[in-house]
């Protein structure tokens, strides 16, 4: 059966699911003199795992409850939506194992310890498969895909919800683009609002599947080179959300890693706001003036970097 996008009850109920679950984040404008049109951030960096993740893993555990849980909850991710399904594991007392990719950022693994999850890393190749066969052969407890999941979908949708009652006239929203399940999730919340701002998502130059997908008209395999933007990009668009990103996203732009690493910096130095790679990608994009120059809302998707990687951005490099 087809993969679906979450209707727009289904955002409302996962809103209503996941209220004291997860914080309702601020969108506070960037003050750069020079921004093309007026830029927003909408700070999901500031959730309690410093990530958006909590929002679909949250709901996706809740509409699963007690019985389907009973033999534990993993997930393939490369640390955010391991965190997530680890933060809501610990709350609702069951066993979390996260399937992580070899370059898994240090930070993200360290947290994934202090919430008590189980680790194991596997090459790229295998990880990307486990998402792709949505899960392990054998391997006992629930799969939480981090992506092509309904009920995913419809958590990360709630930060359409929000965005609209801070900025009902917003022009544009800008994703990251990992699989789809933020992008995907919050266009299904605009459009069943009836707003009819842009949905763009968000790529860097090392790994963009989406932006070779909209040029062939189907999805291709990508080359994937690992980077400090760890939380986005991967070897192709997943074959079930292509369907979904094709029709509800307005387009892809993709950042060089240079002007990646320069939104963090300025994130760090005139908004105070630390974000890792994935999470500036948006701002990277948004003040190129690509996205226009109206009000332009950039998800700021997490905030977890390495402290080392972080100080070298800060110190003018690009990792």
């Amino acid at each position: 059966m087809p993969l679906e996008a979450p209707t727009i009850a289904e955002i409302r109920a996962a809103r209503d699911r996941l209220v004291g679950r997860v914080v309702r984040t601020p969108l506070v404008r960037l003050a750069v003199d020079d921004a093309p049109g007026e830029v927003y951030l909408k700070l999901e960096n500031l959730q309690p795992i410093g990530s958006f993740k909590l929002r679909g893993a949250g709901n996706a555990m809740a509409v699963a409850g007690a019985e389907r849980l009973r033999d534990g909850v993993y997930t393939a991710s490369a640390g955010n939506m391991a965190q997530g399904v680890a933060w809501c594991a610990r709350q609702m007392g069951v066993r979390a194992t996260a399937i992580v990719p070899e370059h898994a950022p240090q930070a993200k693994l360290a947290a994934l310890a202090r919430l008590g999850g189980e680790v194991e890393k596997v090459p790229f190749d295998a990880w990307w498969q486990t998402l792709v066969d949505h899960g392990q052969p054998g391997r006992r407890g629930l799969f939480i895909h981090p992506v092509s999941d309904r009920d995913v979908m419809a958590g990360n949708g709630t930060i359409g919800l929000e965005i609209l009652e801070d900025l009902p006239d917003v022009d544009a929203v800008l994703v990251p683009y990992g699989g789809g399940g933020l992008s995907c999730g919050i266009a299904s919340a605009l459009r069943g609002s009836g707003s009819r701002a842009r949905v763009m998502a968000c790529e860097v130059e090392t790994a963009a599947p989406l932006s070779a997908a909209l040029t062939a008209g189907s999805p291709v395999a990508t080359a994937y080179t690992p980077s400090f933007v760890d939380g986005i990009g991967g070897k192709s668009v997943l074959s079930e959300m292509w369907p979904l990103a094709s029709r509800l996203l307005d387009g892809a732009l993709v950042s060089a890693l240079s002007d990646v690493a320069a939104a963090v910096r300025l994130l760090a130095e005139r908004a105070h706001v630390v974000a890792e790679g994935a999470g500036a990608a948006p701002v990277a994009a948004a003040l190129s003036g690509r996205a226009g120059r109206g009000k332009v809302v950039c998800v700021v998707s997490g905030g977890n970097i390495d402290a080392a990687v972080l100080a070298r951005i800060l110190a003018g490099e690009t990792p």
